[in-house]
Parts: structure tokens; sequence; C-alpha cells
């Protein structure tokens, strides 16, 4: 039984990113070529899940608006409501380059203090599309 959960749990990290679309697939293969290396979920979920002090004290990491979990509704610190993260929650994110290049753009400045790297956006979507 604990073999047939470890190949099933194996199995689902393996398949996860199996939930993008043709969209979402040319967007991370964007990114992965920018880096010249492969995503790393695990990564992506750092700094999703991280907190830093380089960028605006009201919002030191990305869940000060999106919420702990991807899957969740965010808002905004004018309280307009932010769609979910997570791939699985919101089936069109992550589809048009320029949108998400703006939102990176924003919100890597304003957590951070800096642009997002190649490799940071790589991580990301690729945790986003695993959710």
């Amino acid at each position: 039984m604990r073999t047939s959960l470890f190949a099933f749990a194996a199995l689902m990290a393996v398949t996860a990113p199996a939930m993008a679309g043709p969209a979402q697939d040319k967007m991370l293969a964007h990114f992965q070529a920018q880096a010249q290396s492969p995503a790393s979920t695990a990564r992506g979920q750092s700094l999703f899940e991280g907190r830093f002090t380089g960028g605006k004290p009201e919002t030191p990491s990305c869940t000060s608006c999106h919420t702990a979990s991807p899957a969740g509704i965010g808002k905004t610190r004018a309280g307009k409501e932010i769609a979910p993260m997570a791939l699985s929650k919101s089936p069109e994110r992550y589809s048009d380059l320029k949108k998400v290049e703006k939102w990176f753009r924003r919100n890597c400045k304003s957590v951070l203090g800096r642009a997002c790297s190649a490799q940071e956006k790589t991580d990301f979507i690729a945790f986003m599309i695993s959710q």
C-alpha cells in the first residue's frame, strides 16, 4: 500500500503541469528559453510564499494580496477582488504574454523592489500551472 501511494504521488508530481493548455505551455517555454534553465515548481512556491524587504512595506510577499493559497481569491489594497492565481481555478491565466509581463513588471517591483529574473518568472509560472 505504501509503495502504491508513493508511486501515485510521484506520478502526480510529474503530470501536474499537464493541466496547462497550449497557451500556458508556450508561455512556460518562452520564459524557460530566457532563463536557459528548467523550471522548478519548488522555487516558484518559495517565491510565491516568501517574504521580502526590498519592495514596498505594505507588500512584502505575493500572498499580501493573493492569499496563502494560489487557489484562493485575493484582494488588492483597494479591496478589489483578484482571481485565483492557480491555473486549476483560473484556466485563462498565463495565456497572454503581454498581460503576464505587465503583472510581473508591476508586482515584482512592488514585492521584491526589482524586476524578476527570467528564472524567477519561469519557476513562478511552473508553480502556478501545477496548482
